[in-house]
């Protein structure tokens, strides 16, 4: 077994080494930080307009008036339609600050590099016309999901460009009593100006092929094959297998994998988002959702089906008090006090249920959502720390509710035989130093030096 774990340590640790230290990935893991608050608040006024249950907007509209709900959808639209923007402003942000030079400055040259590039043109039908007409004005598509990953490329590149052209010192010098804000903004005067012609050209370029614009190109090149990679079951398994592994070396799992699959995921959220906007069909199975409210159950390795097995069948003082103190934050979707308290980290007692049961999740779960049986999630942003059995509900109706309880169920069972075994081994460890405890008390006459 030691030297299975030691080979399994060879692979992951050098692995979760290179991505937490690429400051490429934290920029993009970080950046996209800045949306999430914002996305939260949009999707519960959408979650008010819509929701899962029958006649809901009917006898809403009774107190509100007709139309209510379409009225609700403005802030929805103020967060999602412009999320490469805000994930442009925040990895840009977060990349700069890890390379040292002005975090505010840099993210302002990748939001105009991104415009640059950015055709200033949407197609405008006319009321009561059925020819539409080109305008100029700014494409929601390309500033909501559909640019999210070419903002992700610009704002990295050009807080690259920035950095190298500022540390190279092509700046402008102001005299030392200049005010620092006015002298940083004439530093940033070169390096931004760069960046913009950097970006012009591409541009400029791209016009002259086939795609138009880099828009296009990377649409099609990239995000689309990358979102129907992401968008299979063997690519969820494998990205939760390595979650999972890392965290059995007391590696945040999430903050590594998620790095590199998390844009992937927002992406396909926003799509079903868009189709239950519009009232269309749900075009995704795995989404972020998907991963966040039916893979795991109490934070990674599924564990609120561990602690509830705890509750119902472990003996020793060790095992039940901590789980008793685990179980509510447990239940909101915190895990470490179980993982480094049991502990789960480095306890090959306990690997194979902590990495097989999300698995068993994941894939129960897809074939549930292909069958017809559980709504597909309808993209609506909530909180992770929403409890089971209410995040079900929001995201997939009462079936996802339903879906919740049997995965939970099942995980406790899986969990039992091993947990038990744990129990029984601290339990006789308890049993041993009470005896020992004990036989120390006594008082052996014999003993008495007289």
């Amino acid at each position: 077994m030691n030297s299975i774990m030691k080979k399994f340590e060879n692979i992951l640790m050098p692995m979760a080494e290179v991505i937490g230290r690429n400051k490429y990935l934290i920029a993009i893991r970080d950046g996209f930080l800045v949306s999430t608050p914002l996305l939260i608040v949009g999707s519960l006024f959408l979650l008010v307009a819509n929701f899962p249950i029958p006649g809901w907007n009917e006898w809403v509209g009774q107190f509100l008036g007709e139309g209510w709900a379409s009225k609700l959808t403005t802030p929805v639209a103020a967060t999602f339609d412009i999320m490469a923007i805000l994930a442009i402003v925040g990895i840009a942000y977060s990349l700069a600050r890890q390379l040292e030079v002005d975090a505010i400055q840099a993210s302002a040259t990748a939001l105009v590099a991104f415009f640059i590039v950015t055709p200033y043109k949407i197609n405008f039908t006319p009321k009561g016309e059925e020819v539409s007409h080109i305008v100029k004005g700014i494409p929601l598509d390309w500033v909501g999901s559909k640019g999210l990953f070419l903002g992700m490329i610009v704002a990295l590149t050009s807080v690259v460009i920035f950095a190298k052209v500022l540390k190279k010192g092509w700046v402008i010098k102001l005299p030392a009593g200049v005010p620092p804000t006015v002298a940083k903004s004439f530093e940033a005067l070169i390096p931004a100006g760069i960046v913009i012609v950097v970006f012009f050209l591409v541009n400029y370029i791209f016009s002259y092929t086939a795609y138009e614009t880099v828009h296009n190109f990377v649409f099609k090149i990239l995000q689309v094959p990358l979102l129907k990679l992401g968008n299979t079951l063997p690519a969820m398994v494998i990205a939760y297998l390595f979650l999972h592994g890392f965290w059995f070396f007391g590696i945040n799992g999430s903050s590594v994998v998620g790095a590199v699959f998390n844009p992937v995921l927002k992406a396909l959220s926003v799509e079903n988002l868009e189709a239950f906007q519009a009232g269309q069909p749900i075009p995704n199975i795995i989404t972020g959702q998907f991963q966040d409210m039916f893979a795991t159950f109490g934070g990674a390795g599924s564990t609120l089906s561990l602690l509830i097995a705890i509750i119902l069948v472990c003996k020793s003082q060790r095992v039940t008090k901590m789980g008793k103190l685990s179980l509510l934050p447990g239940i909101f979707g915190i895990n470490e006090p179980i993982i480094f308290g049991l502990p789960i980290m480095l306890n090959p007692m306990i690997l194979i249920p902590f990495m097989v049961i999300p698995t068993v999740n994941i894939i129960i779960s897809y074939f549930a959502m292909a069958g017809g049986w559980v709504p597909l999630t309808n993209g609506v942003q909530i909180p992770w720390t929403t409890p089971p059995v209410i995040s079900g509900f929001l995201v997939s109706g009462w079936q996802g509710s339903v879906l919740q309880i049997i995965l939970i169920i099942l995980g406790v069972i899986m969990y039992i035989p091993f947990i038990k075994a744990i129990d029984n081994q601290y339990l006789k460890e308890e049993t041993e130093a009470s005896n020992s405890q004990e036989d120390d008390d006594d008082i052996d006459f014999d003993d008495l030096d007289l």
